[in-house]
C-alpha cells in the first residue's frame, strides 16, 4: 500500500512535512517524497489529508466493560478478593464489544486495557490492537503492567470486608510485595531442586515480573497524598511504576517529576463523581509536561468513550498544553508508557503500519477520520 501526497505528522518531529508512505508486510517500509507505485500496489491519494500514527490510550478498560450491557458486560473488577494479582486482563477482553469498533472508527488503534481499581492488586494490563476477531491475534504485549490502586475505590468496595482506610490499602500492598520478594528469593535459592522450591502460588508468580523490573506497578492514584504514597512504596521496594490518573498531579508537579515515573492523566472530560476528583483540570497535563514528566492523556474508557481520546488531547491544548506535546500524549508517550514504543506510537520505518488519515486537526472537534489502517490493512474509510 502506498499513501501519497499526505501531510505527515510523525510524532517525532515537531513540524509536519509532505511525504509518501509505503506499507509492506504490516510495517512501514518507506517514508519519502514522490515514491513511485509498484505493480499492483494499492495507492491512497492523501492530497489535503493529514497522516498520523494510530492513536493510543495508555489506560482503558476497553473490551472488559462491554458497551450498553450492564452487569453482564462488566468484567473489569473482581469484587470478592482485594488482592487479585493472579488475574489477567486478556482473559476478560471481548473483541466484539461495540466500544472496540467505535474506538477503531475514531482512530484509536491500540489501547492498554485491563482490570479496574476496586482491589489493592487487580491483575495485569496488556496492550492490544482495536482490530481483530480473537484477542490472541490482536495483542501487542502481554503483560504491560500490574494494576494496583490507592485512594477511595478499595476503601469503598471493601469497607465492610477488609479495607476501611488508606493505611490498610498501603499495608496490604506492602504485605503482598514482601511476600512475593520472599517467594522469589526462595525460588532462586532452590535453583533446579524441586524439593526445595516453594509451593506454586499464582498470586506470587504474578508479582515476580514486578520485582524483577520487567513490568511496572500501574498505580491508580487521584489525590496528591495517594500519589505520594504510591511513589513511596515503589521506592521502598525498588520497583518501576506508572502513575495512573494523577488527578492532583498539578498540585505536586515537582514530586511527580522527581519520581521519574510517567503519568497517564485523566479522565478529565467528566464531572467530579467523587470527592477525590474535585481538583480535576485540563491544565494538569500542561503543568506536568512543563515540569518534565512524560505525560499521556487517557479516557479511562468507559468513563469517557474511547473514540474521544483526540478530543481530550485537544482540550488539554486549549488549556495551555503545547499542541505537539498534546499530540505526543496520545501517540508516542502512551506507547512508551506501555513499553511498546518499538512497535507503535510514531511513523517511522520498521514500525507497525498503523496509520490514521484525517480531514483537519484531530485535536479539533470538527475534524473527521478519512481512513484507518491497522497492520497495513485499511479497516476504516
Amino acid at each position: 500500500m502506498l499513501i501519497k501526497h499526505g501531510m505527515v505528522y510523525d510524532c517525532v518531529h515537531r513540524e509536519p512535512y509532505e511525504a509518501d508512505l509505503r506499507l509492506e508486510n504490516g510495517r512501514i517500509a518507506e517514508i519519502a517524497p514522490d515514491l513511485s507505485p509498484k505493480a499492483g500496489e494499492e495507492v491512497i491519494n492523501a492530497i489535503g489529508l493529514r497522516v498520523y500514527p494510530g492513536f493510543i490510550d495508555a489506560h482503558s478498560h476497553l473490551g472488559l466493560d462491554n458497551y450498553g450491557m450492564g452487569y453482564e458486560g462488566r468484567d473489569y473488577n473482581e469484587m470478592n478478593d482485594i488482592v487479585s494479582s493472579q488475574l489477567r486482563g486478556i482473559d476478560g477482553f471481548n473483541p466484539q464489544e461495540l466500544g472496540v469498533g467505535k474506538a477503531l472508527a475514531g482512530g484509536v488503534t491500540t489501547v492498554g486495557t485491563g482490570p479496574g481499581s476496586a482491589n489493592v492488586l487487580g491483575g495485569t494490563f496488556f496492550a492490544v490492537k482495536t482490530y481483530g476477531h480473537c484477542v490472541d491475534d490482536m495483542v501487542v504485549r502481554d503483560p504491560v503492567a500490574m494494576k494496583c490502586a490507592f485512594g477511595e475505590n478499595p476503601k469503598r468496595c471493601y469497607q465492610n470486608k477488609s479495607d476501611s482506610s488508606r493505611m490498610t490499602t498501603a499495608s496490604k500492598l506492602r504485605e503482598m510485595l514482601f511476600a512475593a520478594r520472599d517467594y522469589l528469593a526462595r525460588k532462586e535459592a532452590a535453583g533446579n531442586d524441586i524439593t526445595k522450591q516453594p509451593k506454586y502460588d499464582m498470586k506470587m508468580e504474578a508479582l515476580v515480573p514486578v520485582l524483577k523490573g520487567e513490568i511496572p506497578l500501574k498505580a491508580h492514584a487521584h489525590r496528591a497524598d495517594d500519589i505520594c504514597t504510591a511513589i513511596r512504596i515503589a521506592k521502598e521496594f525498588g520497583v518501576k511504576m506508572t502513575l495512573e490518573h494523577c488527578t492532583e498531579g498539578h498540585l505536586i508537579p515537582d514530586v511527580v517529576a522527581a519520581s521519574g515515573f510517567p503519568a497517564a492523566v485523566g479522565p478529565t472530560l467528566t464531572g467530579a463523581s467523587k470527592i477525590e476528583l474535585v481538583n480535576k483540570s485540563f491544565e494538569t497535563p500542561k503543568v506536568l509536561s512543563e515540569a518534565g514528566v512524560q505525560v499521556s492523556i487517557i479516557t479511562d474508557n468507559s468513563v469517557i468513550p474511547q473514540e474521544y481520546l483526540p478530543l481530550c488531547a485537544g482540550l488539554a491544548a486549549k488549556a495551555g498544553m503545547d499542541p505537539f506535546a498534546a499530540l505526543q500524549a496520545i501517540t508516542i508517550n502512551p506507547a512508551r508508557h506501555l513499553g511498546i514504543e518499538d512497535r507503535v506510537g510514531s511513523l517511522e520505518i520498521g514500525k507497525d503500519a498503523d496509520v490514521v488519515l484525517t480531514k483537519g486537526d484531530p485535536l479539533v472537534s470538527d475534524s473527521t477520520i478519512a481512513a484507518v489502517i491497522v497492520n497495513g490493512q485499511k479497516v476504516v474509510g
